[in-house]
């Protein structure tokens, strides 16, 4: 028996990388999966690898009636929805706002956020019917960048830091009926779309790579805690997963958040971090009226 038996789940962006790995863990556990890709081969490769547990359609995520048939479809393959993973997006390849031409700035920020954020956004509105009846889940891949710079652009880094946002609102609204979630990945070795408006391709997002693009001394070379991080001769750090940026993930919570309403004391939330694998999840759960 799996974790995920008589469970159905939609992952959006599931036709390779992390969602991909999601997608065959899910099913590894015992779940139907429906997924949305816009990779027309990855969807028919899903297809075909999992014919009677994987339902997967091709569509857009930042297109609202896309997300809305990826539901539909899901729900009447297998009969229902249990859990919305949040995961498609795109890299800016770490590009820095003074490597940008202004026009440059506007267009990427509305591709990437509009896939990074919004597209989170139209899936769990799509999902939102379905998950109250099913009282079931959300999970968003947030990132390291949704709370530090420099493993993302100026791009990146904001829209997952906005993500961290969704997930939080999201959890306070939904609460008791959903339960919404993020896991945060450190540095993981897989391809991701780039920002077409800006030229950029299918990127590894391999910290050397970025280190090499953009050698400015003392910012890489030490963690959020201002360790010294080991350096090469040329001023790179050396360390990569043992001694990078990644590593620094093994902090003691955060401090909860409280709300207030009316005369009513500060409630602490049930925001929880766990460092195993480099996730970060958080959930704030609504205070008692």
């Amino acid at each position: 028996m799996g974790w995920l038996d008589g469970q159905t789940a939609l992952v959006t962006g599931g036709g390779s990388g992390i969602g991909r790995a999601v997608v065959e863990r899910y099913v590894e556990e015992g779940a139907d999966v429906g997924v949305l890709d816009i990779d027309g081969d990855a969807v028919a490769a899903l297809n075909d690898a999992y014919p009677d547990r994987v339902h997967a359609v091709q569509g857009d995520v930042t297109e609202y009636g896309d997300n809305e048939r990826a539901v539909v479809e899901t729900v009447a393959a297998f009969g229902g929805l249990d859990v919305f993973v949040g995961n498609a997006g795109i890299f800016d390849d770490a590009v820095h706002l003074a490597d940008l031409d202004p026009e440059d700035v506007e267009a990427g920020f509305r591709e990437l956020f509009g896939v990074n954020v919004m597209g989170y956004m139209l899936g769990a509105k799509a999902a939102l019917p379905e998950l109250l009846d099913s009282g079931g889940c959300m999970v968003f891949t947030a990132s390291y960048s949704s709370f530090y710079p420099a493993t993302g652009g100026i791009l990146y880094t904001p829209a997952k830091h906005a993500v961290a946002g969704v997930i939080r609102q999201l959890a306070y609204e939904l609460a008791p009926r959903i339960r919404v979630n993020g896991v945060a990945p450190g540095f993981a070795p897989t391809g991701i779309g780039g920002v077409d408006s800006l030229g950029q391709e299918r990127s590894s997002a391999v910290p050397e790579e970025i280190d090499e693009r953009y050698r400015l001394p003392g910012l890489h070379r030490y963690d959020h805690r201002g360790r010294q991080r080991p350096v090469d001769p040329g001023g790179r750090p050396t360390g990569g997963l043992d001694g990078g940026v990644a590593s620094s993930l093994d902090r003691s919570p955060s401090p909860g958040i409280s709300h207030r309403q009316g005369n009513q004391p500060p409630t602490p939330s049930a925001t929880a971090v766990s460092t195993a694998s480099y996730p970060v999840t958080s959930a704030v759960a609504r205070p008692p009226r």
